[in-house]
């Protein structure tokens, strides 16, 4: 029995070592996925009234479910050193419970991609016809035509129908240069073709989707995925302690 138990402690202090390891890095994930849930609600929240007809609770549920990481990155360090089993139990079905969200996260994204599409080009079908270059949507559509270097939805027509154009002309963020771009170069449809950017800003939008959306989903399930390690080491590592206490008796 003393023998057996010696054998087991080298394979209970790798197993820990390597749990250690895996929750730190879990945690890690937990402070990136706060980061970008408070970096999305503060400096994207105007771009996303162009992305969703209603207020998105995606940054709250990325906020949320960091800081529940982080918390359980620490809970799962301090269980590992204090090796009691039901706590290493807890952490894996925590783990679990990650495993799922995020599965269901990353599937439901893909294939409900195309209605993200869909739905972007109706906000923003309307954010530009209701342009008024005061409030919060006027001044996202501004952005991204400035960034993306893009006019309108699908090319700089889009303005002419538009309730700014008549007495506003085309907005100066679609402007490939602006020092060679004015008012009134704006407001005539003869100028304003060769003034302004030529592609739509829907076309470049889609295309960083579809692009990218291989990518994302490969991320998404690769990190959900990475879950099922840790709950093998923490079932394991609770399994050898529950094992070693039982030879200690």
């Amino acid at each position: 029995m003393a023998r057996r138990r010696m054998e087991t402690q080298p394979v209970i202090l790798c197993v820990k070592t390597l749990l250690l390891l895996y929750s730190f890095i879990f945690w890690v994930t937990g402070v990136v996925l706060l980061a970008v849930g408070l970096w999305w609600r503060f400096m994207l929240g105007p771009y996303m009234l162009l992305i969703s007809s209603g207020p998105s609770v995606a940054p709250y549920v990325l906020t949320g479910t960091g800081a529940a990481v982080v918390l359980f990155g620490l809970f799962g360090c301090f269980a590992t050193c204090r090796g009691r089993p039901w706590m290493l139990k807890l952490y894996a079905a925590f783990l679990s419970l990650v495993f799922m969200t995020e599965l269901i996260a990353g599937i439901s994204g893909f294939i409900f991609r195309h209605e993200i599409k869909g739905t972007f080009l109706t906000t923003y079908s309307d954010a530009v016809m209701n342009y008024d270059g005061r409030d919060d949507r006027s001044l996202a559509v501004d952005g991204v035509q400035r960034r993306l270097r893009c006019c309108g939805v699908y090319n700089y027509t889009t303005w002419l129908s538009s309730v700014y154009f008549p007495g506003g002309g085309i907005p100066a963020s679609c402007c490939v240069s602006l020092s060679d771009c004015s008012g009134a170069d704006l407001k005539n449809t003869t100028l304003a073709p060769r003034k302004v950017h030529k592609q739509g800003c829907y076309g470049l939008v889609t295309s960083v989707i579809e692009g990218n959306m291989g990518i994302i989903a490969g991320v998404t399930f690769g990190v959900a995925f990475s879950q099922l390690v840790g709950v093998s080491l923490a079932c394991c590592l609770s399994r050898f302690i529950n094992a070693n206490q039982y030879e200690m008796v």
